[in-house]
C-alpha cells in the first residue's frame, strides 16, 4: 500500500478523503494540518487506533517541518488540500490567504522537489504531487456561456481565487521547470457532511434550526455547480491512480443551482424532517447586500475526466442534499463543538452588519 502525505486533512474535503482512503485501504496516511478554525480532529475520530494513520499538527509554510516529514515517513504521494478557502474571509484578511495558499504551496513544492530528486529512479517515476484547487480561478461566467474547461484562461476575481490561481501556476511551473510529477484538480462547490458552517449549505441548515435568519447575497440568483464531497474524493483518488502527469482535471457535480434555489430546497427538507406548526423555514430567508465582486456563475465541464478516466458523479443534488441535512441533524455534538465564540463573532461581522 502506498503512503501519502495529506495536507489539510482535518478540514472538510481532506477529512472526507482520508476517511474514505482508510475505509477502502487505498493509502497509508500522514495527515499534516495546522488546525485552523475550520479544521476539526473530531472529523477523524473513528481513525483513533488505526496504525496506518498518523496526525501531525503543523503548517505547510514551515519548509523545515515538511522536509522532516518527507524524510521521516518517505511518502509515495503528496495530496495538498491545505488552503484558506472562504471568499468572504479573503476579503477581510487577504494576507492570510497569500501566506497559506501561495507561500505554503510554494514551500510544499520546494520541499517535495528536493525530496523527489533524492529518490531512486523507480520511486521518482512513481511519485505524485496532487494539488487540489477550485473552479473560482477561472472567474465568472455569463448565463449563456460555456462551462469552464481545463484550458479556460484564468481570470480570478477575489483574493481567495487569486491566491489559488497563483498556487496552480506554481504547481504547473514545477512540472515544466523541474519535471516534478504533478497533477492538479479544479473542483466546483463541494457540499456534504463535516463542512464548517461558514459555507452556504451548513450555514443555512444550522441557522434555520436555530430560528435565525438565512442570509442570501444580492438577489440570490448567483449560480454554482454543486459537487457531493464523496464523489469528489473518489475522483481525486482516480486522478492519483490514472491521471497523466502535468495535467489538470476539472471535477464538477453537473448540478447548477442558484443560491436561492439551494436555500429553498434546504427549507423544504427541514419542513419535512423537523416540522413546526404553522411555520415554514423559508420565512427566515433574508436578502443582504451583495458580496464585493461576487462572481455571477460557475459551471464545470467534466468531459475530460469522464472521457480519459471514466469518472462521473454518482450523487444527484436532491439526494445528496437530503443526506447532508440528515447528517447535521444526527450530529449535534459535532455542531456544538464547531459553534464556538470565534465562529459566532465571524457571523456577526460578516452578516449582521449587512442587514
Amino acid at each position: 500500500m502506498l503512503t501519502a502525505l495529506v495536507t489539510g486533512g482535518a478540514g472538510f474535503i481532506g477529512a472526507n478523503f482520508i476517511l474514505l482512503a482508510r475505509k477502502n485501504d487505498w493509502l497509508n496516511i500522514i495527515n499534516l494540518d495546522k488546525l485552523t478554525y475550520a479544521s476539526n480532529l473530531e472529523n477523524l475520530a473513528e481513525l483513533r487506533g488505526d496504525r496506518n494513520y498518523n496526525f501531525v499538527q503543523g503548517d505547510i509554510s514551515n519548509i523545515e517541518l515538511v522536509s522532516y516529514l518527507l524524510n521521516q515517513y518517505k511518502p509515495d504521494v503528496i495530496i495538498n488540500f491545505a488552503a484558506e478557502s472562504h471568499v468572504d474571509r479573503s476579503i477581510f484578511s487577504p494576507q492570510v490567504f497569500i501566506q497559506t495558499n501561495v507561500v505554503g504551496t510554494f514551500n510544499l513544492l520546494e520541499a517535495s522537489r528536493f525530496y523527489w530528486q533524492k529518490l531512486s529512479p523507480q520511486k521518482q517515476q512513481n511519485f505524485r504531487f496532487l494539488h487540489i484547487s477550485t473552479d473560482e480561478v477561472y472567474g465568472s461566467l455569463q448565463a449563456d456561456a460555456a462551462a469552464f474547461k481545463e484550458d479556460t484562461p484564468y481570470t480570478p476575481n477575489s483574493p481567495y481565487a487569486s491566491s489559488k490561481a497563483a498556487a496552480d501556476h506554481f504547481v504547473r511551473a514545477y512540472y515544466h521547470t523541474y519535471k516534478l510529477p504533478t497533477l492538479t484538480t479544479n473542483c466546483s462547490n463541494n457540499y456534504g457532511m463535516r463542512q464548517f458552517p461558514e459555507k452556504l449549505i451548513p450555514l443555512t441548515i444550522l441557522n434555520a434550526l436555530d430560528g435565525k435568519y438565512l442570509p442570501i447575497y444580492g438577489d440570490g440568483q448567483n449560480i454554482r455547480d454543486w459537487l457531493y464531497v464523496i464523489d469528489h474524493c473518489e475522483a481525486i483518488y482516480l486522478v492519483l491512480q490514472q491521471g497523466k502527469i502535468g495535467e489538470t482535471y476539472n471535477i464538477g457535480g453537473m448540478n447548477e443551482q442558484t443560491n436561492l434555489a439551494v436555500v429553498n430546497k434546504i427549507c423544504g427538507i427541514l419542513d419535512e424532517l423537523v416540522p413546526k406548526p404553522n411555520f415554514s423555514y423559508s420565512s427566515l430567508i433574508n436578502f443582504v447586500p451583495d458580496r464585493p465582486g461576487h462572481d455571477r456563475r460557475y459551471a464545470i465541464d467534466c468531459s475530460k475526466i469522464k472521457h480519459d478516466l471514466g469518472w462521473q458523479p454518482k450523487e444527484n443534488f436532491d439526494s445528496g442534499l437530503r443526506k447532508t441535512v440528515q447528517w447535521y441533524l444526527d450530529n449535534s455534538a459535532w455542531v456544538n463543538q464547531v459553534s464556538t465564540g470565534a465562529y459566532q463573532n465571524w457571523l456577526k461581522q460578516n452578516y449582521e452588519n449587512r442587514k
